[in-house]
């Protein structure tokens, strides 16, 4: 590699809650960066994810999905995603080719066109759709005029993810890397560890209770031993809530508990003692601290 030069540059990972932004950013760092769940708008904060390829540094900067807040967390949420494109030097627009141009995604492109934005085109997902929808749904995306490149993948299986990493290291500009080269996220070891646990408690419960949590890293002691003991808060809003998540005699927080301190393990590769207590902490989301802490703009 001796004579090339250093090239770096941002990628913002734009798209519809549920594409599959965080699972393409985890692919493509080679490690967990950022939590994923079937549910949607389960990125909060923006989150970036370094790769490196060749002398070229990646700092890929996954946002959360783009839909019509309701919510100030959700307009805060929404502010992060389209601040995310404006500091990037390349923008992808991933798109779930299973769902097809559904109305947020119909909206971000409107956006992007008002506000004569570019951006290359991600197919997700293009192993559930057959082949002529597929080139259908292709003509019908290329002909907004917002997208330069189409790219087709699988971010789960991987298909076709070699060749957009080989691109966009190739549309990099010369200059230093921003991150040393064994960093793979921006995130701190304590919001990831709490991300980790929120990540648990999406996959556990159900409807609409996820979006009424928040996980907070309390302490973070390392023991002499090298073994970590963390303890985590879960804030919920009502009473109601919290007895749910405890579950019946604690055995649905327990359940939790025991899968983030796996994943917790293999992260940090060391033994980990994590504790999870529930606390009712009504309106969280209206606290300007909250915010700060996930880089969330409190007034957007």
């Amino acid at each position: 590699m001796t004579g090339q030069p250093d090239r770096c540059g941002f990628i913002a990972v734009l798209g519809a809650p549920n594409a599959g932004k965080s699972t393409l950013v985890n692919r493509v760092v080679g490690a967990k960066v950022s939590i994923v769940s079937p549910k949607v708008q389960t990125t909060r904060a923006r989150v970036m994810g370094i790769a490196i390829q060749g002398r070229t540094q990646l700092v890929f900067i996954d946002t959360p999905g783009i839909f019509q807040p309701r919510r100030r967390l959700d307009r805060a949420m929404v502010a992060a995603a389209w601040g995310g494109a404006g500091d990037a030097d390349v923008t992808l627009l991933l798109v779930d080719a299973s769902r097809g141009v559904d109305k947020d995604t119909a909206a971000i492109i409107e956006r992007m066109k008002e506000e004569g934005q570019r951006a290359h085109l991600v197919l997700n997902k293009v192993n559930k759709i057959k082949k002529p929808q597929l080139l259908e749904l292709v003509a019908q995306l290329n002909d907004t005029g917002v997208f330069e490149e189409t790219f087709m993948i699988s971010a789960l299986r991987g298909d076709g993810v070699d060749d957009l990493v080989a691109f966009l290291a190739g549309r990099m500009s010369e200059g230093p890397w921003h991150f040393p080269e064994d960093q793979v996220s921006d995130m701190t070891e304590r919001l990831l560890a709490a991300e980790i646990t929120r990540e648990k408690l999406y996959l556990q419960l159900r409807q609409e209770l996820p979006y009424a949590t928040t996980v907070e890293t309390e302490t973070w002691e390392e023991r002499p031993d090298g073994s970590v003991k963390i303890e985590q808060v879960v804030f919920v809003e009502r009473d109601s809530q919290k007895s749910i998540i405890l579950g019946k005699r604690g055995q649905q927080i327990k359940q939790i508990g025991s899968e983030s301190r796996k994943e917790l393990e293999e992260i940090l590769d060391t033994k980990v003692h994590l504790f999870l207590f529930v606390k009712v902490r009504e309106k969280w989301g209206d606290d300007p601290e909250r915010y700060r802490d996930w880089g969330l703009d409190f007034n957007a």
